[in-house]
């Protein structure tokens, strides 16, 4: 989209490693007048042997020494060509580095709708696809670009040098050169940039399917995903050929030019030889022949290479358009001293959208004193859960306040407001670990008797102890390996560790049996006491002890208060707990 805007801030990374690139530059300059020098000194070989009148003559002295500085010159052009190699990916994997970085940083910086509003796959491809294009770019075709400057500068001053007539018949050919490669670049580009895109999107496609894969079997939609898969695949395939050909037209179109350049100085050469112009000779005539290949030979190299160039500034492009994203807003400046919250929350006049037009929570205010539990019901899409986002801030209100102790949210930093809140959420979230790390993500600090304390209380600790391994037990990933219940009960040993001043509960008890929900419940209760604490419940047995019971309804507070006021009320709470209990002796 902006080519010149991306080629300079990728130059920008390549040159915060400025020693490496320093030193890079500097052998690549020497490998250059090393590898110039190698006509002049052919040059000077060949003119040793003179023909005059018949008469062969061969100064074998300076013949001798000419060789011998060909031997030495050619020797140090090996092993600078060794160290520009060396260099060239020590500066490519130090330049991915500190992009690789700073892109997962930005990562872990944006807001909360990003990767609601953004296919996982291609967020994980410009992480990884994206980035080691680049790599490859700055070790080979980037690094080589300035090599070739310096070649086209340094042929070009040689070629001069030997016969300015010659230069002339060499440059003919430039102006086609640079038509056609900007003709072809410009066509090009479209299929570079379409190929990212559509490499993301197969991705996205295969994180899908190995994330979804039980739902998709037991639907029998395997044959639809292939057939999706293979769409998108199939797209990718015809755009990579399209890009490859085009691609690979440059080389040919600009190898011709180069060998009709070579043609055109043979040819005036000769013609000048044979008018006996003053300082050509047939070492001469050779130098120019090969000067005139290290001239066009950059030019060859640069339009072999565009294709992956093209590819990289797009990889680098997409890369960026992340790093370019907005991060999560954190205008909070005054600090908190967390040990001192009391838990009070206040909703005054809150409304909320995630789409513009269509808001979810509607002017809704809510009072929960210090050391309350609060319970939310409602039917799907109410608006329980949107409010414990608003309250974490993942999500940023459209108007009203929302204040803990008489402090706006917004004015409190997101660090601090988080690290006072502790959230089980319905969908229990576990690392590629050991059950001791994963419990301990509620307090880092934590010592092994406060970790296993934390599980006893959640009743964790009954199947952990029955593991062969215990608390080192290794998880698969997302905690694959245990039952959604065990998982659910890790989760709120988590949140037990943490030790917060306000606890939410999004369906904490949803995935565990009646028997393990009896046990959680209890421990909850000693968890929450002198806490202030919001539940999201969809099991209205779970919430019959809370001090108050909010029904939602299309994101409006319908009505509030006890179990028994709630039913004797016969509104929408009796409503729900009829319908869920319908048949059965309460």
């Amino acid at each position: 989209k902006d080519m010149k805007k991306t080629i300079k801030r990728l130059l920008g990374y390549i040159g915060k490693n400025k020693y490496i690139l320093i030193t890079l530059l500097v052998i690549m300059l020497a490998v250059t007048v090393v590898d110039l020098l190698g006509p002049f000194f052919q040059q000077k070989a060949i003119d040793t042997i003179t023909l005059d009148e018949d008469n062969l003559s061969i100064d074998f002295k300076k013949l001798s020494f000419y060789l011998a500085v060909m031997v030495i010159t050619f020797a140090c052009n090996a092993v600078l060509y060794l160290c520009q190699g060396l260099l060239s990916a020590k500066l490519s994997q130090a330049t991915v580095f500190t992009m690789r970085a700073d892109l997962f940083e930005k990562i872990s910086r944006l807001p909360i709708s990003y990767p609601d509003r953004h296919k996982h796959g291609d967020i994980m491809s410009r992480m990884t696809n994206d980035v080691e294009i680049v790599s490859n770019a700055v070790s080979q075709p980037i690094t080589m670009l300035f090599s070739s400057v310096l070649t086209l500068v340094g042929a070009l001053a040689f070629m001069i040098y030997y016969s300015w007539q010659l230069t002339l018949v060499a440059i003919l050919t430039i102006p086609i050169t640079i038509t056609v490669s900007a003709k072809l670049g410009k066509f090009m580009r479209k299929y570079f940039v379409r190929r990212q895109k559509l490499l993301g999107a197969l991705n996205g496609q295969v994180e899908e399917m190995v994330t979804s894969y039980k739902t998709v079997v037991a639907y029998g939609k395997e044959d639809e995903v292939v057939e999706n898969f293979n769409g998108v695949s199939d797209k990718l395939r015809k755009n990579s050929i399209s890009a490859r050909v085009w691609g690979s037209v440059m080389g040919p179109i600009m190898n011709f030019l180069g060998n009709f350049q070579y043609v055109l100085i043979a040819a005036f050469g000769g013609v000048l030889i044979l008018n006996r112009t003053k300082g050509i000779t047939i070492g001469s005539i050779q130098a120019m022949l090969q000067y005139s290949k290290k001239f066009t030979h950059p030019i060859n190299q640069i339009a072999n290479q565009y294709s992956a160039i093209l590819t990289a500034l797009a990889g680098a492009e997409r890369i960026f358009e992340i790093m370019d994203s907005e991060n999560e807003v954190d205008e909070g400046k005054d600090k908190i001293d967390i040990d001192s919250i009391t838990g009070a929350i206040e909703f005054e006049n809150i409304t909320f959208s995630y789409e513009e037009g269509s808001p979810v929570i509607k002017n809704l205010s809510l009072s929960v004193k210090a050391g309350q539990k609060v319970a939310l019901v409602g039917a799907t899409g109410s608006g329980k859960t949107t409010i414990v986002n608003l309250l974490t801030r993942f999500y940023e209100l459209d108007s009203g306040r929302i204040t803990i102790d008489g402090k706006d949210i917004t004015k409190i930093p997101k660090d601090d407001l988080r690290h006072a809140i502790a959230i089980v959420l319905q969908d229990t979230v576990l690392f590629c670990d050991d059950l001791r790390t994963n419990i301990r993500y509620g307090n880092l600090d934590a010592s092994e008797e406060a970790i296993r304390r934390a599980a006893e209380t959640s009743r964790a600790s009954e199947f952990i102890d029955r593991l062969p391994d215990g608390y080192d037990t290794e998880l698969a990933e997302s905690g694959s390996n245990l039952s959604q219940g065990q998982r659910q009960l890790l989760s709120i040993a988590r949140a037990v560790l943490a030790d917060p001043k306000i606890l939410i509960l999004d369906e904490a008890t949803s995935s565990v049996d009646t028997r393990t929900e009896m046990n959680i419940q209890q421990a909850m209760l000693n968890l929450m006491k002198n806490r202030t604490s919001l539940v999201i419940a969809h099991r209205l047995s779970t919430i019959r002890d809370a001090d108050v019971i909010v029904v939602l309804h299309d994101g409006e507070i319908a009505e509030s208060g006890s179990h028994e006021e709630l039913l004797a009320l016969n509104g929408e709470y009796a409503k729900l707990y009829s319908n869920q209990f319908a048949g059965i002796e309460t």
